[in-house]
């Protein structure tokens, strides 16, 4: 008996070292002290386009000189067209171990594709290692350094503790308004855009005529305000209103009396035919460029396409109408102390068992951060550099000195809003990033297009409907499963090895009492 309680005990003591790390820690990915270059490799990249042939010449060419310089690492280009797909596709390849090696995503989604074991690479190692971080001795480029990277826009890719990603390029949002409208109105544009001043517009934009035209176009259409991404709106809107949205543990806050105050608001003005959203209606570009519009919300990367002069015009050149357009920061409450989401693509690395594929991954993924690659792409759309030495190096400084020189390379719209967001650095900000995120930015949004059906439907807005709303949209992105980090264990939650480790320790408390008393009973029949 004294034998086997000696045994038990030792495997309590053995079984944490093995059962409870292998449920809750992640192999460490461990960077070789030199980098082989007698192997070739071969290391896959997802990216995005917006079907921009300019920017798909930029990868290729990107992955061109890297090559010269590695001769023994080939990359292949994998192009999508939306940021979701690359979520799909690379959360059903988890499973099968065939994720790229570097991908373009977005915070959200890396905290998603974390869950698995040992996906996604963790940098803070590599962003400091002397031979091949950044800036790094051994790399083969003009690397920028950690310190050379804006800090807000790195922030944006640590989470749990961890870097998990590189900034790419930043955007935010911006309002491109057509200034001749407001005037023609009666109204002179402010320093900065308020809610109350866009309402107080657009309610007077749906004025009609006798025959049943709109007084402002003489068109049958008119949609004075517009906005694309309506989980932006939200979510903006809160942080606006100093309101609670989710804490970085992953308690969802969003439904809150801030949130339904503003709901019936933006009923109201469905109501009154003053605004309307992407999904109900269309690209807001379209809209803007017909004369059909005068605030339309949506990200600097898009100024391409905004304004009669666009170089990226998506409507027939007939239905063009002349303005002059105006690019504003969006919507706020207090011009004093205005707030703007930052957005954009980021950069992850995916494990592997091979440290140095792994290696030749972070490589490639540091060369899309050099000056050449950042300000090709910048110049592309209305983004921004992530890294002070391109934002400040003399070939970038130009180009957006030459605002307007041309409506290709230097349209005005577009120079106007990568200005907008590199005046404004200091006011943007980042959603928490957990494990249900990404679904909790989906929810913001639903809520308002439900409302925006609702009322087109004629259906009712008020406290019932969004306390049932919220009940549904809860359910239907799942935000009740969102498992809130630090949040205490329940046995079913606990790991199958911290489970066995608590079941043999309770065996061995009751073997060890049974010796107790069948001791004691030996002793008093002695």
């Amino acid at each position: 008996m004294k034998k086997f309680i000696a045994l038990l005990l030792l495997l309590t003591l053995v079984l944490p070292l093995t059962a409870c790390h292998g449920d809750r820690e992640k192999k460490a990915f461990y960077i070789p002290d030199e980098f082989d270059t007698t192997r070739n490799y071969e290391i896959s990249f997802w990216a995005k386009n917006d079907t921009n042939i300019t920017q798909v010449n930029i990868y290729k060419k990107a992955i061109e000189d890297f090559q010269e310089l590695y001769p023994n690492i080939t990359v292949n280009l994998r192009l999508y067209t939306d940021y979701g797909k690359i979520y799909n596709d690379v959360i059903t390849n988890i499973a099968t171990n065939t994720t790229p090696n570097v991908c373009i995503t977005y915070p959200d989604h890396i905290a998603t594709y974390l869950t698995g074991e040992d996906t996604v690479v963790p940098l803070d190692d590599l962003f400091d290692d002397k031979k091949y971080g950044l800036g790094g001795s051994e790399v083969r480029f003009d690397s920028p350094t950690k310190e050379e990277i804006i800090p807000q826009f790195l922030s944006e890719c640590e989470f749990n503790g961890h870097y998990y990603a590189i900034p790419y390029m930043r955007s935010t949002e911006a309002c491109y308004v057509n200034k001749t409208y407001v005037e023609k109105l009666g109204y002179t544009l402010p320093d900065v855009l308020t809610w109350d001043f866009i309402w107080e517009v657009s309610e007077k934009a749906v004025e009609k005529d006798a025959d049943g035209n709109y007084k402002l176009n003489g068109q049958k259409v008119m949609i004075p305000f517009i906005y694309k991404s309506t989980d932006n709106m939200m979510i903006q809107v809160l942080k606006q209103k100093d309101a609670p949205y989710s804490t970085v543990k992953g308690e969802v806050q969003i439904f809150n009396e801030t949130t339904s105050e503003f709901l019936l608001n933006l009923g109201d003005q469905v109501e009154k035919k003053s605004f309307n959203t992407f999904k109900l209606t269309g690209y807001p570009a379209n809209f803007l460029n017909a004369g059909q519009c005068i605030f339309a919300i949506d990200s600097t990367a898009g100024a391409t396409w905004m304004g009669c002069k666009a170089p990226l015009l998506d409507i027939p050149e007939e239905k063009v109408v002349e303005f002059e357009t105006a690019v504003m920061t969006v919507p706020q409450y207090d011009v004093d102390n205005p707030k703007m989401i930052s957005q954009g693509p980021s950069m992850c690395v995916f494990n592997r068992e091979d440290s140095q594929e792994v290696l030749a991954s972070w490589l490639f993924a540091q060369f899309m951060l050099t000056n050449d690659v950042q300000i090709a792409y910048s110049q592309t759309e209305g983004y921004a550099p992530v890294t002070s030495k391109a934002q400040n190096c003399d070939e970038y400084v130009d180009y957006l000195a030459r605002e307007g020189e041309n409506d290709e390379m230097y349209y005005d719209v577009k120079l106007k809003a990568t200005k907008l967001l590199l005046s404004n650095t200091e006011n943007t900000f980042v959603t928490p990033v957990f494990n249900g995120s990404a679904s909790l930015r989906n929810a913001a949004g639903q809520l308002s297009e439900n409302v925006n059906k609702t009322v087109r439907r004629n259906g009712p807005i008020d406290e019932s409907y969004l306390e049932e709303m919220y009940d549904e949209v809860s359910a239907m992105y799942r935000l009740d499963q969102i498992n809130i980090s630090n949040e205490k264990l329940t046995l079913g939650e606990l790991p199958n090895g911290a489970i066995w480790m608590i079941a043999i320790l309770a065996i061995c408390w009751v073997c060890m009492g049974f010796y107790v008393v069948v001791d004691k009973i030996k002793k008093k029949k002695r």
